[in-house]
């Protein structure tokens, strides 16, 4: 089961109702590390003094904030910690809004808040059903790992629990109006182009189900590693690309929209193909560089045991030779010895 990451308690009037905040998303991305190309060493990251080069321990660091012209204000932990918004331990519920009043850009990360302990249960019941009759949020704020969050608190679509999001504060919002040129906060549209816009949008309308949408990118780089891994390669497609044609009317396009809408399926999975592979080439540089390189450490010692075997041939064949060589000269000197034996004897 999970662990609260959080403790506390929802305080709205004078209720207080104890509860734990449990994380509501996990991250399923392919995570990475680095390696030095064509070998298995890892790339390390260290915190070096950019000045002497040296390795800094992370005791000796600390936090500088810039104050112009290069300057800095040096902040040590005990400065910060002094003022720090304190350890509250209460989600200080402050006013209640209707849900449409909030801006999803506001919305920031979701938790989870369930009953801390069975004596909270009737409390925290309360509280659910009570929001959802009365369609309202709750605005709150908190203190967590030394920091102040904003939060709206608001019940589950099923009403099984709170969800409470973190949120952005005002300031942390840009304007669009201020960070983008082109906004078309002044181009006008025809009432046809409109009317067709709005029937599109009506015949690619769906119930909501979250199983419908599923991250197909990192399916497709987990079915590449598992391809990598089992000594495989991806099979070139080619790729359609985007049209090239520019949409010279508008409503056309919007009529077209309109017909392909009639085999619209929800979700964004149906198009997806799983990958097509096959087996690596012997030179291809792909694969573990593990791999790669207890493979070469393999033909080297083939090569270097074929170079022995060679070697051994060569010296054997010299000791042969040498062997005939010696055989031969002892037997030209045993024959001159019998001829000089039998010219003596006719001699005498």
């Amino acid at each position: 089961m999970a662990r609260a990451i959080w403790t506390g308690s929802v305080s709205f009037g004078l209720v207080n109702v104890p509860v734990g905040l449990y994380s509501a998303t996990q991250d399923h991305d392919v995570h990475f590390h680095q390696f030095a190309k064509g070998t298995s060493s890892r790339i390390r990251n260290q915190r070096v003094n950019e000045d002497t080069g040296d390795e800094v321990d992370y005791d000796d660091i600390v936090k500088g904030a810039e104050v112009g012209d290069g300057d800095y204000v040096m902040l040590t932990p005990e400065e910060l910690e002094s003022v720090e918004p304190g350890r509250s331990r209460t989600i200080d519920i402050t006013d209640f809004v209707d849900a449409a009043d909030i801006d999803p850009v506001y919305y920031q990360k979701p938790y989870y808040l369930a009953p801390s302990d069975d004596a909270a249960k009737k409390a925290y019941q309360l509280l659910v059903k009570a929001m959802s009759k009365a369609e309202r949020i709750g605005v709150a704020t908190f203190v967590m790992r030394g920091k102040q969050y904003l939060a709206a608190i608001r019940p589950s679509a099923d009403e099984k629990v709170l969800v409470l999001e973190t949120m952005y504060f005002a300031d942390e919002v840009r304007d669009p109006a201020e960070e983008i040129d082109r906004l078309a906060t002044r181009t006008k549209v025809a009432g046809k182009d409109l009317d067709m816009a709005v029937n599109l949008i009506e015949s690619l309308t769906t119930d909501w189900d979250p199983k419908n949408y599923r991250d197909t990118y990192t399916e497709r780089v987990e079915q590449l590693i598992d391809a990598k891994k089992k000594n495989r390669e991806i099979v070139p497609t080619e790729d359609a690309g985007e049209t090239s044609e520019k949409v010279t009317d508008l409503l056309a396009a919007l009529e077209a929209s309109v017909d392909a809408a009639k085999q619209h399926r929800p979700g964004n999975t149906h198009n997806v193909t799983k990958l097509e592979t096959r087996k690596a080439d012997a030179d291809d540089d792909g694969g573990s560089a593990k791999k790669k390189s207890g493979s070469r450490a393999k033909k080297t010692s083939a090569k270097k045991t074929s170079a022995k075997k060679t070697s051994a041939k060569k010296s054997s064949a010299k000791k042969t030779s040498a062997k005939k060589g010696s055989a031969k000269k002892g037997s030209g000197k045993r024959s001159a010895k019998k001829s000089s034996s039998s010219s003596r004897r006719k001699a005498s």
